[in-house]
């Protein structure tokens, strides 16, 4: 298939190499053209400017918007939306709030463009381990889609198959290959929101765990109480067949394995809007969510009070998405 990239950081430029090393034609646009020129000469089609898309793509014309949510992905899904032709579609891949997709596919349906939302988890590691996506958008436009989405999954792998799945009605057998159909326009970006109000959560425990493993050689304890750990071997040893092994643990065990004390990072962690906007959706639906709560605010609390444990969940952050302390 043929479809526009419009945005090429750390996220879009690897789903646009992911997606042309499968097959796809892409047609790339970003403020930067150098990021346009590098992925011009791994095969892509460049685009001047917004204007230039329409002119190089097929019927119906694919759109992907894979920019920061709130005002830089509003402005280019309105200016897209005035080029677009009637049967088009415009995905979101970025972690827009879910209500404003909802507004989004009900305005841009009366005009006959097609709407999709894709919550996209896989960082910057994506492009070799692939993404799992969220879904949202009606059935027949997700279904035309569903080449992309297939090319950009991680599929089967070697993941051992869960008991008893694909038994009942209803189960989306694209699950196992790393994608779902969540639901209508902003079920994806929903579903994903809450996967990163989780993420606080896991994040924030071993912070936490690794803080007091570290604060045990304190000379605030008793001096035969007191055990110089080794941050690294214990963060290893619990990759290996321990209840608690995770990515997140890998990241941790590399970080730490580079430097045990993290000298490198501040502990000022920040919260890309995500883990607020899971804590509204639980205050809406009355459900209560301590763990997730507790971690949005420890986040605060680093900006003002830094621990060990902020340090390592900056690391973490660093490791999976890229993402560089503010301010530096």
């Amino acid at each position: 298939m043929k479809l526009a990239m419009i945005g090429l950081g750390r996220m879009g430029g690897n789903i646009a190499l992911r997606l042309m090393r499968a097959g796809h034609q892409l047609v790339a646009y970003d403020r930067n053209a150098d990021a346009i020129a590098a992925l011009v000469k791994q095969g892509a089609t460049g685009a001047d400017s917004l204007q230039d898309l329409p002119g190089k793509l097929d019927t119906p014309a694919i759109y992907w918007v894979m920019l920061p949510a709130g005002g830089p992905t509003e402005s280019t899904i309105e200016e897209i939306a005035a080029l677009a032709r009637s049967g088009d579609i415009i995905i979101d891949g970025g972690n827009s709030f879910y209500k404003d997709d909802i507004r989004r596919s009900k305005a841009l349906a009366e005009r006959g463009i097609r709407y999709v939302d894709v919550g996209t988890s896989g960082g910057v590691w994506g492009l070799e381990r692939g993404y799992c996506m969220m879904i949202g958008g009606d059935v027949e436009t997700v279904a035309y889609l569903d080449p992309i989405f297939d090319a950009l999954a991680p599929g089967y792998g070697t993941i051992p198959r869960t008991p008893n799945r694909m038994e009942k009605e209803g189960e989306d057998p694209r699950a196992e290959k790393g994608y779902i159909h969540a639901g209508p326009a902003g079920a994806g970006h929903f579903v994903k929101m809450v996967h990163n109000g989780i993420e606080y959560g896991l994040m924030q425990a071993y912070a936490e765990g690794f803080d007091v493993l570290k604060g045990k050689s304190s000379d605030k304890l008793p001096e035969d109480e007191r055990f110089d750990l080794n941050l690294t071997d214990i963060a290893e040893v619990w990759r290996r067949g321990s209840v608690i092994s995770s990515w997140l643990l890998d990241l941790s065990a590399a970080a730490l394995a580079e430097d045990q004390m993290l000298e490198q990072f501040t502990g000022h962690v920040a919260d890309s809007g995500e883990g607020r906007w899971t804590i509204d959706a639980a205050m809406e639906e009355a459900v209560p969510a301590y763990v997730l709560a507790a971690a949005l605010f420890a986040r605060y609390r680093s900006r003002v009070d830094h621990t060990f444990g902020d340090k390592l969940l900056s690391a973490m952050r660093f490791g999976f998405g890229g993402h560089v302390e503010i301010p530096q």
